[in-house]
C-alpha cells in the first residue's frame, strides 16, 4: 500500500507541474484532464502526507521514551504522544486503504432519476409525489440543481411515473443507493375502515450520460411528435412539441412534453435514452460481479426491495443493512444524508473485506 501511495504522490507533483504548463493551459480539453485527474488525486495525497507526519512524530516520540537520558516527566508527556499517534495512525491507514479502492467511474456524474408508481394505485401515485419531494429537498440542502425531465400525473397529486435531473459533484456516488423497489405502510386518507395499505414504487438511478461514454446509433432511433396534452386531455400547447423516441433494437420508449420547444424535448429524451441504455450494460455487469458475491450494498436491482416507509410506527427501515430510524417526518422531509451516508460505509467494509480476503 505505501508503495502505491508514493508513486501516487510522485504522479500527484508531476501532474501539479503540468497543470501550470502555459503550453498545457492552451490545449484546454488536456488541461481539463489533468485538472481533474490532479483533484481526483488530491485527497489521497493530503491524506498520505498526514499518515507521514503522524509516522514521523511517532518515531521521535519512541526516541524519547527510549532515551535513558531524558528525565521522566519528558519521557511520559512522549509516550501519550505515542499512544495518540499510534491510534491516529490506525485510523489514517484505514481512511487510506477505503481511498484507494477501485472507484466508481460515475460517481462524479449528474443523474437522472426515475421514479414510477408500482402496486397500490392512487396510494403509490401519492407516495412517489412524496418521495420526489424527498430527493428535491435533499439536492436543494446540498447545493444540487433539479430540472424536471418528463412527469406522468394521476390527477389526485400523485405521479404515475416522474423523471428528474439532479445536477450536482458526486451526485451519483451519494444516490446511486436508491436504485430498487420502496414501500410503504400508512392509513389513506380515503379509508374510513382505518386499514394499512401497503403500496410500492420503484426508483431508478441513472448516471447521466454523454454521447462520448455512449454512442447512440441515430439509425437504431425512431422519433415522433405530437401534441402535449395535460390532465383529461386538455391542450397544453397548439404546436406539436412534444417528442417520442422509440430505441427499436430494445423497444425502449421515452416520451417528453415538458419544454415548449420540441428542440429541447428531443434533447431531454436523447439523454435519457441513453443513459437508460448504458444502465441495462452496467445492470448486467453488476450481476456477473454480484454473483461471486456473498453481499452487496447498492446492487441497483430494480426489483430488490430496499426500504420500508411505515407510517404508523413512524420508521424507515434499510433491508440491506439492517438499519432502522424513528423520524420518518424528517427524512421524507429531505433530512437522508444519514441513511446515504450508513450504505456508503456499509459498502466500503465490504470491498475492503473483499480486497483483503
Amino acid at each position: 500500500m505505501l508503495d502505491k501511495l508514493a508513486f501516487l504522490e510522485e504522479k500527484y507533483e508531476d501532474l501539479s507541474q503540468k497543470i501550470s504548463d502555459p503550453e498545457i493551459i492552451n490545449d484546454q480539453n488536456q488541461w481539463k484532464k489533468l485538472v481533474k485527474e490532479h483533484s481526483d488525486l488530491e485527497i489521497i495525497v493530503t491524506k498520505y502526507r498526514e499518515y507521514k507526519k503522524a509516522e514521523e512524530g511517532l518515531k521521535d516520540a519512541k526516541e524519547i521514551v527510549h532515551d535513558k537520558s531524558s528525565d521522566a516527566e519528558l519521557k511520559e508527556m512522549a509516550k501519550m504522544e505515542a499512544d495518540e499517534l499510534e491510534e491516529q495512525i490506525s485510523n489514517l491507514e484505514e481512511d487510506l486503504r477505503i481511498l484507494l479502492l477501485p472507484k466508481d467511474p460515475n460517481d462524479d456524474k449528474n443523474v437522472i432519476v426515475e421514479i414510477r408508481a408500482g402496486a397500490g394505485g392512487d396510494e403509490a401515485g401519492l407516495f412517489a409525489a412524496d418521495l420526489f419531494r424527498m430527493y428535491t429537498r435533499y439536492a436543494e440542502s446540498v447545493g444540487w440543481k433539479v430540472e424536471m425531465m418528463s412527469a406522468s400525473e394521476t390527477g389526485v397529486g400523485g405521479y404515475k411515473e416522474v423523471v428528474f435531473m439532479i445536477k450536482g459533484n458526486g451526485a451519483y456516488s451519494k444516490l446511486k443507493y436508491e436504485s430498487g423497489v420502496h414501500r410503504v405502510q400508512r392509513i389513506p386518507s380515503t379509508e374510513s375502515g382505518g386499514r394499512i395499505h401497503t403500496s410500492t414504487i420503484t426508483v431508478a438511478v441513472l448516471p447521466e450520460v454523454d454521447e462520448v461514454d455512449f454512442e447512440l446509433d441515430m439509425n437504431d432511433i425512431r422519433i415522433d411528435v405530437f401534441r402535449s396534452s395535460g390532465n383529461g386531455g386538455q391542450s397544453v400547447n397548439t404546436t406539436d412539441s412534444a417528442v417520442r423516441v422509440t430505441h427499436m433494437p430494445t423497444g425502449t420508449v421515452v416520451s417528453c412534453q415538458d419544454e415548449k420547444s420540441q428542440l429541447k424535448n428531443k434533447d431531454k429524451a436523447l439523454k435519457i435514452l441513453r443513459s437508460r441504455l448504458l444502465d441495462v450494460l452496467i445492470q448486467e455487469q453488476q450481476s456477473e460481479i454480484a454473483k461471486d458475491r456473498k453481499s452487496q450494498v447498492g446492487t441497483g436491482d430494480r426489483s430488490e426491495r430496499i426500504r420500508t416507509y411505515n407510517f404508523p410506527q413512524g420508521r424507515i427501515t434499510d433491508h440491506r443493512i439492517n438499519l432502522t430510524m424513528h423520524k420518518l417526518d424528517s427524512f421524507l422531509d429531505g433530512n437522508i444524508q444519514e441513511m446515504i451516508d450508513a450504505l456508503i460505509t456499509t459498502d466500503q467494509a465490504e470491498k475492503l473485506r473483499e480486497v483483503n480476503s
